[in-house]
């Protein structure tokens, strides 16, 4: 089996060629990450944080020193940091959400190490989905924040990449303005600030690739809640298609509070959910299957990936 490129031949590029393997129920998707690392000789290792297993890719020559703690490459230097769960729930296949954004990103390391481009990490982190009950600092990313600010990467430039198989239009989330909209504690106007500036990052770097169809919208919770609530903040990037993009970014100039909808646990048992993309709405169920990707813009995403390390 194999996805159908825009001219209708088999997509077999490496690392796609492995991404049924990946989805495939029952598959061990941390042992089929490993194995791709492996057999491109990405440098990267396995970080186990809080009973959650982290990979970590680094450009070749760079390595993690841990004899007096854990410290990262381009400590203080505010490197860019690309980052994609690599769990799902378990009644669902995970095309989307998550396992396009994770052989992107695999992607994209080839091609930052092929450009040699300089400071920048790659993180395929575990314990992105929650179960029932469980809450934000559930999240693997919530205990990788603090690992990364104690291994002096509290500054680093986040970028989360989720649900980022289907679609032709790419989305920068605002989900942080919402979660900071009413909050004044301290601290607060320096995370504005360096969400803005990863917006305005993300912003250039599309137009710097000609990027014609970019959109600002709130979007679901990803890694991004996690970092946040341990203090560091993080730009989430989607995709979604044309088609479903545009008719929800005008429902929100119509209506602004449904963002508050969207960003609601309890979306799933409301009226509201049928206002919601598409795309979203089969997310986390049997629905997210390889027949809704686009694999005919996975080069775009790609790319975007690899510029915001330039």
């Amino acid at each position: 089996m194999s996805f159908l490129d825009i001219r209708g031949k088999p997509l077999t590029d490496p690392p796609y060629n492995r991404f049924f393997d990946f989805i495939a129920p029952g598959a061990d998707r941390f042992a089929l990450i490993k194995s791709l690392l492996e057999e491109f000789h990405l440098n990267s290792l396995v970080l186990s944080i809080a009973g959650n297993r982290h990979f970590f890719i680094f450009p070749r020559g760079q390595s993690l020193k841990s004899a007096s703690g854990t410290a990262f490459p381009f400590r203080g230097q505010k490197p860019i940091v690309l980052a994609a769960h690599y769990d799902r729930v378990p009644q669902s296949p995970g095309a989307n959400d998550n396992s396009a954004a994770v052989f992107h990103l695999i992607k994209a390391a080839l091609k930052l190490e092929e450009q040699k481009t300089g400071r920048w990490i790659i993180i395929f982190t575990d314990k992105e989905e929650l179960k029932s009950g469980e809450g934000i600092t559930d999240q693997g990313s919530y205990t990788l924040a603090e690992t990364l600010r104690q291994g002096g990467l509290g500054e680093a430039r986040i970028f989360i990449f989720d649900a980022c198989g289907a679609g032709d239009t790419l989305i920068i989330s605002t989900t942080t303005d919402h979660l900071l909209r009413n909050d004044e504690g301290p601290g607060i106007q320096k995370t504005r600030r360096q969400t803005e500036a990863l917006r305005h990052h993300a912003l250039k770097t599309a137009r710097d690739l000609n990027l014609q169809k970019v959109l600002l919208l709130p979007t679901p919770f990803s890694d991004d809640a996690g970092f946040l609530r341990a203090g560091i903040p993080a730009q989430t990037i989607t995709m979604l298609p044309a088609a479903e993009a545009h008719p929800f970014a005008s429902l929100l100039r119509g209506k602004p509070g449904f963002s508050q909808v969207l960003l609601s646990r309890e979306i799933r048992e409301t009226a509201d959910r049928e206002r919601i993309p598409e795309t979203w709405r089969g997310l986390n169920s049997p629905e997210d299957n390889h027949q809704r990707l686009s694999p005919e813009h996975y080069g775009q995403v790609v790319s975007f990936a690899a510029g915001l390390c330039r």
